[in-house]
C-alpha cells in the first residue's frame, strides 16, 4: 500500500498541512491543491489512488467535484473519501448521494483519518486482487470485481467501491436478508462513519444505476435488504 499517490483537495492550509504530513509519514506520496477545478484536473493527470475532498472549495464546491469525477472514464472508478464540516444527515446523504464512498466530518482527528484512507485502499485493493473467482452472474447482471466491473444485459453500469462491494456482497448471498449493521461491518467496514441509515443511500444509488434490474434488490422492512432468491419469479 506504501507509495501509492492520494490527491488531496483542501484549501485550508492548515488542514492541509496535517493531511499531508500524516499521509507522507505513512509514504504515501501526497499531491495537494487548493481548489475544484485544479483538483480535477490533478486527479485527471495523476489518477491517483484515492482522493480526499473538501466540500466547501472556491469555485467548483465538492460535491460537484465529486459528481464529475465520477463520470469521467478515467476517474470514476477512484475512491474518495469526503471530508467536511457540514455533519448534518441531509449533507451526508448528498455526498453519499453523488458517488463518495465515505464521509469523514470535521473537526478530526488526522490517525483517525489516515486509518480510514487505509481502509478504503485495502478494500480497493481486495476487490481487485482477492476476488478473482467471485464473478457473479445472475439474472442479466454480471459483478466482477477484480476488474470493477458490474453490467446489466451487456451494458456496464458504473458504481463507487462502496457500491460494488454492497452489491456483491447482496448479490453472493440471493436470498439471504443482510440488516444494515451487516452490510456495514461485511462490505464497507465496522470502522467507517457510513451509519447503517446512509446503507440506504447507496442502496437507492445502486437500484438507479441496476435499471431495470433494481428489482433484485429488495428492502425487507424492518431488517433490511436482500437480493432476489434464485428460484424466485
Amino acid at each position: 500500500m506504501r507509495g501509492r499517490q492520494i490527491v488531496v483537495i483542501e484549501d485550508d492550509p492548515v488542514v492541509s498541512d496535517v493531511l499531508e504530513s500524516m499521509l507522507t509519514a505513512e509514504l504515501f506520496q501526497v499531491h495537494t491543491v487548493r481548489c475544484g477545478a485544479q483538483g480535477l484536473q490533478t486527479v485527471a493527470r495523476e489518477l491517483p489512488s484515492l482522493v480526499l475532498l473538501d466540500v466547501v472549495l472556491p469555485g467548483l464546491d465538492g460535491i460537484e467535484v465529486c459528481r464529475q469525477l465520477k463520470l469521467n472514464h478515467s476517474t470514476r472508478r477512484i475512491p474518495i473519501i469526503m471530508v467536511s464540516g457540514r455533519a448534518e444527515e441531509s449533507d451526508i446523504v448528498l455526498g453519499l448521494g453523488v458517488g463518495a464512498d465515505d464521509y469523514v466530518t470535521k473537526p478530526f482527528r488526522p490517525r483517525e483519518l489516515v486509518a480510514r484512507v487505509k481502509t478504503l485502499l485495502r478494500l480497493d485493493l481486495y476487490l481487485k486482487e482477492e476476488f478473482s473467482s467471485d464473478r457473479v452472474v445472475r439474472r442479466g447482471l454480471v459483478i466482477d470485481p477484480t476488474w470493477h466491473l458490474a453490467k446489466v444485459d451487456g451494458k456496464s453500469i458504473h458504481l463507487t467501491v462502496t457500491e460494488l462491494r454492497v452489491l456483491h456482497l447482496l448479490a453472493s448471498h440471493p436470498g439471504q436478508v443482510f440488516t444494515r449493521d451487516q452490510i456495514v461491518s461485511r462490505a464497507i467496514s465496522p470502522d467507517s462513519e457510513i451509519t447503517p441509515r446512509n446503507i440506504d443511500v447507496h442502496v437507492r444509488s445502486i437500484r438507479e444505476k441496476l435499471r431495470c434490474c433494481r428489482h433484485l434488490i429488495s428492502t425487507v422492512r424492518g431488517v433490511g435488504y436482500s437480493f432476489l432468491a434464485e428460484d424466485a419469479q
